[in-house]
């Protein structure tokens, strides 16, 4: 039986580095797409010299460069993106041309191919402050910020392309995902990758607010799968959201880390709670998440070397973001 070939844009990154340890474990040939820019190629170094893996080091919006890559490409699994909350608000273009011309390029690309599935990675953040918990793909959207606001209008391309050619189109809206390899660097990043640098910095964790506020923690191999189960699927033109199951407060976050804390003002425009609504993935797809929280915490502090090697946000880079935070979203 021919191997699957799959192209993984983003494959570098934290997500893009463990989908592509999973297609690579279930028999697929692997062509993985990334600038490098946030993503760490110590991500892949344990790869290295695979016969069944190549790694084109370009922007995915350069057509040359890259159109070759889908030529008899079976699948496309988008995850290519800039992320982060205020580097968004402070460079919008820069999100822009990577998550909305970058999706319409790789859309062009794997639709010129005849590419047979294609998974975009969409966000949770697209909902904004919800109205219902737990939140379903139905409730409106409703970004805050122009990272959410190009993530979404990128998913809206994704579906439209299905719509009007064709191209067999499967949106996964991911909820707070965390585990190994996550980044600890940024100007404003997810919570693990902060309180993991303050751990390594031997600092006490930042905790807006009381602590109370929840968040579907969703472990980064649980989304690995998720997005095989829809590359692997009937499926298409269907928006699927990616939870846990649960939503767990940073409190409880904390607690399991173990150290100090230190309370900062809360954040406007952040949700209380993030919580998916997963019936319809359930359903459609018969995905289940595995990793519970307490195990998924513990898996990130039995691979805390790994962080030790890894650049990371210092305390004076931590306030800064908190403050142009409070600057554009006051």
């Amino acid at each position: 039986m021919k191997k699957k070939k799959v192209l993984i844009t983003g494959g570098v990154g934290f997500i893009g580095s463990h989908t592509v340890d999973l297609f690579l474990a279930r028999g697929c040939e692997v062509v993985v797409i990334d600038n490098f820019s946030t993503g760490n190629p110590d991500n892949l170094a344990h790869l290295q010299g695979r016969s069944d893996l190549t790694i084109i080091q370009a922007d995915i919006n350069d057509r040359e460069k890259t159109r070759s890559a889908y030529v008899d490409t079976d699948w496309v699994i988008h995850l290519a993106a800039l992320a982060d909350i205020v580097p968004s608000i402070e460079r919008p273009e820069a999100y822009h041309r990577s998550n909305v011309d970058g999706t319409f390029t790789v859309l062009e690309l794997a639709k010129e191919a005849g590419i047979k599935r294609f998974v975009y990675a969409a966000s949770s953040s697209c909902y904004g402050i919800p109205d219902f918990y737990p939140t379903p793909e139905s409730a409106p959207a409703r970004p805050q910020y122009p990272y959410a606001l190009t993530k979404y209008l990128g998913e809206q391309y994704a579906l439209h392309w299905g719509q009007v050619y064709g191209l067999p189109v499967v949106s996964l809206r991911f909820f707070n995902v965390y585990g190994p390899r996550s980044r600890t660097t940024g100007t404003y990043g997810a919570v693990f990758g902060v309180f993991l640098a303050q751990k390594l910095n031997h600092q006490p964790y930042t905790v807006v607010g009381d602590g109370t506020q929840s968040r579907d923690f969703t472990y980064v191999t649980d989304i690995a799968r998720a997005v095989w189960a829809a590359a692997c699927s009937d499926v298409k033109q269907e928006v699927m959201n990616v939870g846990s199951g649960g939503h767990y407060t940073v409190n409880q976050l904390t607690k399991l880390l173990g150290g100090d804390v230190v309370h900062i003002p809360k954040r406007p425009g952040e949700p209380e709670i993030t919580f998916a609504d997963t019936t319809r993935i359930h359903g459609l797809l018969e995905w289940q998440p595995k990793v519970s929280f307490e195990q998924g915490v513990a898996s990130v502090l039995e691979q805390i070397d790994y962080w030790r090697k890894a650049p990371l946000w210092t305390p004076a880079s931590i306030h800064e973001a908190t403050r142009t935070w409070f600057q554009y979203l006051k």
